[in-house]
């Protein structure tokens, strides 16, 4: 049976509406901020035979795309295999476990399969992630963890919920190895809520087109999600194209890793090597194969948006599993940095290696961190624990249209950071300030966007700090000639005293009491196009609104100003020409 183009189109906009709205039933009725607030979580629908990506909701998270198909698929075979437990009508799995597609243990998946005629029609899958999941440190963010059990409760796919009911036993478990326990039964209820929403639009779709109807519908999604990938990519000439992308250090050894990509194009298909890139570390910057993925999807989403969020988009995409690297991390590897800082570094990599073959699509570096920040402590006034989690952006890289987004969310995401407001009235902290970083952004033709810059002190109680971040060595890369983006930068200052920790922006179990402060200040994105090629004008509006600095429009643009902050065209030429002949000068740029 032919599905004609009304009908397949107006199923393909239900199946986005169907997660679209468990995204929004999620957010809404979820306790923790980082949920409620920040919309970190994704939730989507995947086949029932392979766990294949049917589709995903719109303000979800990208990084979850590859992840949970990966998730869902091994969750499909365990039970085959009598590994997991075979599932019932009302079953709702949980699953943390990053070795079996996930990505770090605070990112906590639910599942449960939808039924029909008593057979399984598709899975609807979620991820939240939750404040804390026990281990070494509040949050989970163990920066000098040298095994997974270190960074928290690790979950194989269990039924939390049977036939619709709670299991109080698992729950039990769960809570008996977290920190506030107490206040995970919001977070809980909310994301399987989020599928039961979802259960009911998608029934109500199939009631009314039919189940072959749909099924036929999805086949031919993904077929045409291939097809339109495929035509995408043959905009890129055919042959190898390289790059290298650095993290700044694993947490406990302080060297740089690398990752070393060879993207090679040819009929219709992309081909992603990572041979060379570092071994598997001794701290948690390794990254599981299930995240190495979906890295390189989310990498191509972003040059290739146009094309639909289906599994049918990701087969022309070939990526050879780095066995032996850091990108391919095995038990007891530790991995709370892969899902949020590692996997922006791999698009990193995607970016930097196809800039100069599609120019007009593919950015300068953004940010690249998710600016992981957790504070865990006793609030005295309330009476009780608490674990506050605060996500930042940064900067995004200038592309060939226009500047950098400045204080956007990170590469792997549309998370935002939540509100000031809700962080001060949760916990026991004051935010004395959360503004622009001006002048982070990478000089070019067109700048890369600001970062972020904030200043949280501790109020009361005692309390400990620690975050996982990264580009605190390097800044993001220009492109083109660009230069690059300011590089992370914390700061902490305990009884008066400033200290830059020895890994810059990673660290743990810091001791904070009342009065001490944490200064973060996230990194701007990388220029497009050589500075010179700026436009004067746009740089004399950047000083004029004080995002940089008259020296600093000079030493980065050439741009010189006159008393009254119009350019000084001749002194420009002249400035310009000056520094072209200082090689030392023009390399620093």
């Amino acid at each position: 049976m032919h599905v004609d183009p009304i009908t397949l189109s107006v199923i393909q906009s239900g199946l986005q509406q169907v997660c679209d709205e468990m995204d929004l039933s999620f957010s809404r009725a979820a306790f923790s901020p980082v949920i409620a607030e920040a919309n970190d979580r994704s939730d989507g629908i995947y086949s029932a035979v392979d766990g294949s990506l049917i589709a995903q909701g719109s303000s979800g998270l990208p990084v979850f795309v590859g992840t949970m198909q990966y998730s869902t698929r091994v969750l499909i075979e365990m039970i085959a295999d009598g590994k997991a437990a075979a599932p019932k009508p009302g079953d709702i799995y949980i699953v943390n476990d990053p070795y079996l597609g996930g990505t770090h243990l605070m990112d906590v998946r639910f599942a449960m399969p939808v039924y029909r005629n008593g057979r399984i029609f598709c899975w609807l899958s979620n991820t939240g992630h939750w404040p804390d999941t026990g281990g070494a440190v509040p949050g989970g963010f163990s920066a000098s963890a040298t095994s997974v059990e270190q960074e928290g409760l690790r979950l194989p796919p269990v039924r939390l919920f049977k036939q619709g009911v709670l299991d109080a036993e698992i729950y039990a478990i769960i809570c008996s190895n977290i920190r506030v326990a107490e206040q995970r039964i919001g977070d809980v209820k909310a994301q399987a809520a989020a599928l039961l929403v979802g259960e009911k639009r998608l029934i109500r779709l199939l009631d009314r087109y039919g189940d072959d109807t749909v099924a036929q519908a999805i086949d031919e999604l993904r077929h045409r999600a291939s097809k339109q990938m495929r035509a995408s990519i043959r905009l890129i000439p055919e042959g190898t194209y390289r790059s290298v992308a650095y993290v700044d250090s694993d947490g406990v050894v302080n060297e740089p890793l690398e990752i070393r990509l060879a993207i090679t194009a040819r009929d219709g298909r992309l081909s992603f090597d990572f041979t060379g890139s570092s071994a598997p570390c001794a701290g948690p910057m390794n990254s599981v194969l299930a995240t190495t993925l979906s890295s390189v999807y989310l990498a191509m989403r972003h040059i290739f948006p146009e094309v639909p969020i289906s599994a049918g988009a990701f087969e022309p995409l070939e990526v050879i599993r780095p066995v032996g690297t850091f990108l391919d991390a095995q038990y007891p590897r530790p991995v709370s940095g892969c899902a949020a800082e590692v996997s922006q570094r791999i698009a990193e990599a995607v970016f930097a290696a196809l800039v100069e073959a599609l120019p007009d699509r593919v950015t300068a570096s953004p940010a690249g961190s998710s600016g992981n920040f957790a504070l865990g402590g006793h609030d005295p006034e309330r009476g009780q624990g608490y674990v506050m989690y605060q996500i930042s952006g940064g900067g995004y890289g200038g592309n060939c249209d226009h500047d950098g987004l400045s204080n956007g969310c990170s590469t792997i995401g549309i998370s935002k950071a939540p509100p000031v407001e809700i962080m001060e009235q949760q916990y026991p902290v004051l935010y004395h300030r959360y503004a622009l970083r001006e002048g982070s952004g990478g000089a070019g033709r067109h700048r890369g966007g600001f970062g972020l810059d904030y200043e949280i002190e501790l109020r009361r109680g005692q309390a400990t700090a620690s975050f996982v971040m990264d580009h605190g060595r390097f800044g993001p890369p220009g492109a083109l000639g660009g230069s690059e983006g300011a590089p992370n930068r914390v700061t902490v200052t305990r009884d008066g005293m400033p200290m830059i920790p020895e890994h810059l922006s990673k660290a743990q179990d810091i001791p904070l009491k009342p009065g001490d402060r944490v200064r973060v200040e996230t990194p701007g994105g990388g220029g497009y196009g050589h500075p010179f090629e700026r436009a004067p004008d746009a740089v004399a509006e950047d000083v004029r609104l004080g995002r940089y600095s008259r020296p600093e429009a000079e030493r980065l643009f050439g741009v010189a100003l006159a008393a009254d902050g119009s350019v000084d065209r001749a002194a420009t030429e002249q400035l310009r020409h000056v520094i072209r002949q200082q090689p030392a000068r023009q390399a620093a740029l």
